[in-house]
């Protein structure tokens, strides 16, 4: 696939999946829902890679690397993020992750001294403007209550912890490890530390047997996770974490359209000058360069 359609490949599942995420929040605990959803993707990973003959084997040092990207970018991350919806819409809670654009071009200043483009910035500041208007109501019903700044605490390091994920990623890539191999070991490091602390806290792993539980929960392993990451880190692999993490200002657009669909969302001012934001930064961030 070539850049353009692993970032259309990326930005329209992770645009589905707010959707699908809906029918995760409810019986179970949102991370034993992690948990599954992650050790059912690397599953499925495992079994292909085996079917493919695809080698597993890796040295232990590169387990270290692995199993800290899967703490990272699977584990905290994803905790975090589902843990803030229960407190935030997700609408603000998209916002707040589109930020991570900024966190990946600092990053890759400081890790891997990387230019900060200027056009990098400037799109950025478009597309993250665009996200938050598109969500301006949701934003103007911030209440300044213990609960809401918690999830908002809680949104703000998942989305600092994802942006260390995408830098331990890149360290990965730079070794020239295969990325479908390594997402398998990662999401099962993941999904084993988030069921540990999760149980160490006295959660419970349950799993719920209803079919719209369960059908999203496939949903997510398989499209949302196993596809889309590999989609997401061959795409960062080739053009860096700064431009592939503006993934982030253009999901929000597809889950706009699916609400607008699936739940009769409808469109106001601020929604259509936001999405209109949004896509003229993903063309400052995607065009090609001189």
């Amino acid at each position: 696939m070539n850049n353009l359609a692993l970032y259309a490949c990326t930005v329209v599942i992770w645009g589905s999946t707010w959707l699908a995420i809906k029918f995760q929040l409810g019986a179970v605990p949102p991370m034993a829902s992690v948990a599954w959803r992650f050790a059912i993707a690397s599953l499925m990973l495992l079994a292909y890679s085996a079917l493919r003959r695809r080698p597993l084997g890796f040295s232990a040092r590169d387990h270290l690397w692995i199993a800290l990207q899967g703490v990272l970018l699977f584990g905290l991350n994803y905790s975090g993020i589902y843990l803030s919806e229960q407190y935030l819409t997700s609408g603000l809670v998209a916002v707040v992750f589109s930020i991570v654009v900024f966190m990946n071009a600092l990053g890759m200043r400081l890790f891997y001294s990387m230019p900060i483009r200027p056009a990098t910035i400037m799109a950025a500041i478009v597309g993250v403007a665009g996200v938050a208007l598109v969500f301006w109501p949701q934003l103007q019903r911030f209440e300044s209550s213990s609960g809401q700044f918690r999830g908002l605490a809680l949104a703000v390091a998942a989305t600092a912890v994802a942006s260390l994920g995408n830098m331990v990623a890149m360290h990965i890539h730079r070794r020239q490890l295969p990325v479908l191999q390594i997402n398998a070991w990662s999401m099962l490091y993941g999904a084993a530390f988030v069921a540990a602390v999760a149980l160490a806290t006295g959660q419970r792993m349950a799993f719920d047997v209803a079919w719209p539980y369960v059908a999203s929960l496939i949903y997510l392993a398989l499209f949302g996770s196993a596809l889309a990451f590999g989609a997401y880190l061959t795409l960062m692999r080739r053009i860096g974490a700064d431009r592939a993490s503006y993934t982030a200002v253009a999901i929000p657009v597809v889950a706009l359209g699916l609400s607008g669909v699936f739940e009769h969302l409808r469109w106001q001012l601020e929604t259509v000058l936001g999405v209109a934001l949004c896509l003229a930064g993903n063309l400052l961030m995607l065009r090609r360069r001189a």
